[in-house]
């Protein structure tokens, strides 16, 4: 697998488990690409959804990709401090110059106070029955939701004082 070189706009492309498109977001830097990480920045791109509608997201964020992990983190910069958003997913591939990865319905949404909440099992119980996820797989995906839970209670990659922060000052030296 090759790597996209920092500074490039890339797509970032989510499907489901039946290879279905689900979302794309239009336009992001990449400000890290390794064969294993990933690091972009967007602010205000469109997004584009399986059903035709498109909205645009409404504050900067900083998108971690990791290779081997059935997981990436968004953490989007409020007023009231970051946000992440933590999708249950394949790990990426990159080709095409897209991200690419099978999102499996659970999130895990952490507050700047690093409390979270586990979203949307019913939502991944109706996909896993409707699409006949294997057995396997629900136990690698919630062996990864245990091992996100562990990267935020201990501060670990994105959660990490700092983190967001530091992408963040290098996604602006991007945008102008």
């Amino acid at each position: 697998m090759t790597a996209p070189r920092a500074g490039s706009k890339i797509q970032i492309q989510s499907y489901k488990h039946n290879g279905h498109l689900h979302r794309v977001w239009e336009s992001s830097i990449v400000l890290k690409g390794t064969e294993q990480v990933i690091i972009g920045a967007n602010d205000r791109t469109l997004v584009l959804e399986s059903d035709g509608r498109t909205w645009v997201t409404r504050e900067p964020a900083i998108c971690y990709f990791h290779s081997k992990h059935w997981f990436n983190i968004i953490g989007m910069l409020r007023d009231d401090g970051i946000h992440y958003y933590c999708n249950i997913s394949s790990p990426f591939v990159y080709e095409d110059d897209a991200i690419k990865y099978i999102d499996y319905d659970l999130d895990l949404k952490v507050y700047p106070d690093m409390t979270f909440d586990l979203l949307d099992e019913d939502e991944y119980q109706m996909h896993r029955n409707q699409m006949n996820y294997p057995g396997v797989l629900d136990r690698i995906l919630y062996n990864n939701i245990n091992d996100l839970q562990r990267w935020v209670h201990q501060r670990k990659g994105p959660f990490s004082p700092g983190f967001i922060d530091q992408w963040y000052e290098r996604f602006l030296t991007y945008r102008w």
